[in-house]
């Protein structure tokens, strides 16, 4: 195993900012009670804490600190904006991606089988939602429609205002799970035509253990579980408030520096992605080639399993990402995932994908040494492959 630290797998989760890490360890140490004790002194002094983090959230999502809903994280938030929102419009169907995350594939899958109408839309070979196919579905009935900015493991930017717009004028709903693109993609959902925003702290340099839901004034959802009346009554349970002031920070460095950021994860990533295309056999990239995440490089290399790879990169002390389902619940063999079947990639020769995600403190330095070792990790695990074995065999019938 190499000392080397390269992580590049912060679509999934960030290292927490210092500043982050710091206000955190500060209020810990804090003579602070719970916001709901409102009378005395150490239950203000809380709450405060808590109304200061709404404040910046919102202020982030461009909307008001009152349409802000603190939850644990982006699973909770993906499933009060759905399941929450159909609760309290039992007339409502469902519209969503092919490619959407789990916590919402998953939930329609549910809302299927109880009854419910849910439509499924195609996108195209780069990740792309059908604009025209969702147009009529919207037209079928009264609809909530999530689709989130961009995809994690393929990196595609959806355009998020024509959706919001096809939606608004078609009376329909919009959510997005903006878990992936927050760090990366500017959010105001009153222009976009957001109605109900999923954000998850842990994947923008904050704390793990907490999230957030934007809800629009002008929609209702109902509670998932029983309780007091934290959070408008929208999500009982004493709030995190600690949690809650860390994502508020992250939030604001976010805003005031996503900027330059970006400009250098541009840099990065096109230098990661054409040193890749220039010295790795048989390899495949996935997702949009311009309109995706800054630093998002996402890819898979013919007759190699994406875990095989994922465990070389690992002992050469690189952390990434791999996309990849069992072909079912007894079976040992890996095929694609349904973010890669759903944009064609064919499954007979695709055993997952990797995905390599930078962040504000990755460096050239570290792009250029996973272009180095690549060729030879390759190299490695083809002469492991079966698949390759075969591929070569024929090879060899067809030029005898």
């Amino acid at each position: 195993m190499s000392d080397k630290f390269i992580y590049f797998d912060n679509i999934n989760t960030t290292l927490p900012d210092p500043e982050v890490i710091s206000l955190i360890c500060r209020l810990m140490k804090s003579n602070l009670g719970n916001p709901s004790s409102h009378i005395h002194s150490a239950g203000i002094a809380a709450g405060e804490v808590l109304d200061s983090a709404r404040e910046k959230v919102a202020a982030f999502s461009g909307t008001a600190a009152e349409n802000i809903i603190f939850t644990s994280g982006a699973t909770e938030s993906n499933n009060l904006a759905i399941s929450g929102f159909l609760r309290a419009h039992p007339n409502y169907g469902l519209i969503i991606s092919e490619i959407e995350h789990f916590s919402i594939i998953n939930q329609a899958r549910k809302i299927r089988g109880d009854g419910k109408p849910v439509s499924f839309i195609d996108v195209d070979s780069t990740g792309l939602v059908d604009l025209a196919q969702l147009e009529k579905a919207v037209q079928t009935g009264p609809t909530l429609v999530s689709v989130a900015p961009a995809n994690p493991e393929i990196g595609t930017i959806q355009d998020i205002e024509s959706i919001g717009n096809i939606c608004k004028k078609h009376n329909a709903y919009l959510h997005c799970d903006a878990t992936a693109s927050a760090v990366l993609l500017p959010i105001e959902v009153e222009k976009q035509g957001i109605d109900l925003l999923t954000l998850s702290a842990h994947n923008m340099y904050g704390p793990p253990g907490i999230g957030a839901l934007y809800v629009s004034p002008k929609v209702n959802i109902a509670p998932l579980f029983e309780g007091g009346n934290q959070e408008n009554g929208k999500r009982p349970g004493t709030e995190n408030y600690i949690g809650a002031a860390g994502m508020g920070e992250a939030c604001e460095i976010i805003k005031n520096n996503r900027d330059t950021w970006n400009q250098n994860l541009l840099t990065l990533g096109r230098t990661l992605w054409q040193g890749l295309a220039d010295k790795v056999p048989f390899i495949h990239f996935t997702g949009h080639p311009e309109k995706r995440l800054a630093g998002h490089v996402s890819f898979w290399v013919e007759h190699i399993e994406g875990e095989s790879l994922l465990l070389f990169l690992n002992m050469n002390g690189v952390m990434a990402a791999c996309s990849s389902n069992l072909k079912g619940k007894d079976e040992e063999d890996l095929v694609a995932s349904h973010v890669l079947t759903a944009v064609g990639v064919p499954t007979d020769v695709c055993a997952g994908s990797i995905t390599f995600s930078l962040a504000k403190y990755n460096t050239q330095v570290e792009v250029d040494y996973i272009i180095s070792i690549m060729p030879d990790i390759v190299e490695k695990l083809l002469a492991m492959s079966p698949s390759y074995s075969d591929y070569k065999k024929k090879k060899e019938i067809l030029h005898e």
